[in-house]
């Protein structure tokens, strides 16, 4: 079985993750995914023999419109998410705009957003695609991700790799 297809079958193995994908799909939003440890969290939850666990901290919605750039929209998916889960910490973000908070040129989609991500296992992202499909958007692969490997994407390794540092250090990714 390729990557894809154990990240695939590890989302539906999980029926929370599975049905707050369905909740998304729902909204039908442009190249609209969820991602980041909401997908590492999962894989990595498997790949060491651990039972799904529920999904901690954000559960990042990210989605491209450039035409629809006001961060209000991003507060009233939030909103509307909200009353269909009440008890899941939803952020959404229109990757469309993100590009200015980093200081980077605009990004043309999802994918290409998720390429300044800082790191490599967490720029994943995966969509419910009619009733019983996903897809997965890897744009740095699924190599790290599979093999627990932590490293900062190209974007992180030089400048900005202070921040990648201090997210491995606040989120404890390397205590046994």
């Amino acid at each position: 079985m390729d990557a894809a297809s154990k990240v695939i079958a590890v989302m539906r193995a999980d029926p929370l993750r599975w049905h707050l994908l369905g909740v998304v799909s729902a909204l039908d939003l442009p190249d609209g995914w969820i991602g980041a440890g909401f997908v590492r969290n999962a894989i990595w939850d498997h790949l060491h023999g651990r039972p799904p666990s529920a999904p901690t901290g954000d559960v990042d919605v990210i989605w491209h419109d450039p035409f629809c750039v006001d961060a209000a929209k991003d507060r009233k998916l939030e909103a509307v998410l909200h009353v269909v889960e009440p008890a899941i910490p939803w952020s959404v973000k229109n990757q469309a705009r993100m590009h200015g908070r980093n200081a980077d040129e605009p990004y043309s989609s999802v994918t290409e957003a998720m390429r300044y991500w800082p790191e490599t296992a967490t720029a994943v992202a995966v969509r419910r695609v009619g009733k019983d499909d996903c897809e997965v958007a890897a744009p740095m692969g699924l190599g790290d991700l599979m093999q627990l490997v932590l490293r900062p994407t190209p974007h992180f390794a030089g400048k900005k790799r202070h921040i990648y540092e201090g997210r491995v250090r606040s989120k404890g990714w390397m205590k046994a």
